[in-house]
């Protein structure tokens, strides 16, 4: 699944495309994805300009004109395609060659029989009326459909059902080693399922745990309680250090990122441990190990990390 610094990097694909333009047209071409879509979803946003385009842990967030915002998540296979209006208006079906933020190395073929939602954007006119034909087409694309889109009002967003709970983010100003040592203490779970609850700290998924875990040296099977004091102090720092990393590299999982630059995701080729079982680690040479904690496999340093 994609996590955070994949997230963003579609996040950053998306922002030139949508935010200040309108949603001229939508289409959905079918009624739901994982969940079903809300009630009046085309008609919703249909003329709403994207003020804003914003992250919260794993999820995309566009900030409409019209009080609401529109709350996307990826799921495990879910992509966006943006292909450029072609003279005279037509974007095209969304299924062409266009600029692709985030397609991942491991997903499926970006067939368009998936393209599920379709957004023409256009510049926003008077009286929420938007002009088609000088915008992108945006095609949501998920063959799995573990993706979903919601409307929530901006407002209430903290409290809606997607963030209620939620910790938080990695690289704001809410988190430091005091907030993560408070949220460790007193409990008995393992420190890498521990992480991976989105109570505990937004967004991080597999992969960068495990990075994360090996930069602070801290052995995946430690007590999460056991792990708040110095331990903490360093896992904090380690996990703000892995993400900026890889959002600088455009993130891990990606085969491409069509960004204005060009720029590819190429942190999967730094990783130290993840996906490395049975190489020598890179600091001391012992063979990389893996194990399976919560059904989701762990890798690491059994001499680095304690």
């Amino acid at each position: 699944m994609p996590e955070l610094p994949e997230v963003e990097t579609v996040r950053r694909g998306l922002a030139p495309a949508m935010v200040g333009a309108a949603f001229a047209a939508v289409e959905t071409r079918r009624p739901d994805l994982r969940f079903a879509l809300p009630d009046g979803f085309a008609k919703r946003l249909t003329g709403a300009r994207v003020d804003a385009l914003s992250r919260r842990g794993k999820y995309l967030i566009a900030a409409l004109s019209t009080g609401e915002s529109l709350i996307m998540h990826l799921g495990m296979s879910g992509r966006f395609s943006i292909a450029p209006s072609a003279p005279g208006g037509d974007g095209g079906d969304g299924g062409g060659e266009g600029l692709r933020p985030g397609a991942f190395a491991r997903a499926q073929g970006c067939d368009p029989k998936h393209d599920h939602v379709l957004f023409r954007m256009g510049r926003p006119g008077c009286a929420s009326v938007c002009v088609p034909g000088d915008g992108a087409m945006i095609a949501y694309n998920d063959p799995r459909r573990f993706g979903f889109m919601d409307l929530a009002d901006t407002a209430g967003l903290d409290a809606c059902r997607h963030f209620r709970g939620m910790g938080p983010e990695p690289l704001g100003n809410g988190f430091n080693a005091e907030s993560l040592n408070a949220a460790l203490c007193g409990r008995r779970t393992p420190i890498k399922a521990a992480l991976l609850d989105q109570r505990v700290v937004a967004g991080l998924g597999n992969i960068y745990v495990c990075e994360s875990l090996f930069r602070a040296g801290i052995s995946p099977r430690r007590k999460a309680a056991s792990t708040a004091g110095r331990r903490g102090a360093r896992l904090a720092a380690a996990v703000v250090a892995v993400l900026r990393e890889a959002i600088e590299a455009g993130g891990s999982s990606l085969r491409d990122f069509a960004a204005a630059d060009g720029a590819l995701g190429y942190f999967q080729h730094a990783f130290d441990v993840y996906d490395r079982e049975g190489r020598a680690c890179r600091v001391c040479g012992t063979a990389i190990r893996r194990l399976v904690q919560g059904g989701r496999s762990t890798f690491f340093c059994p001499s680095c990390q304690r």
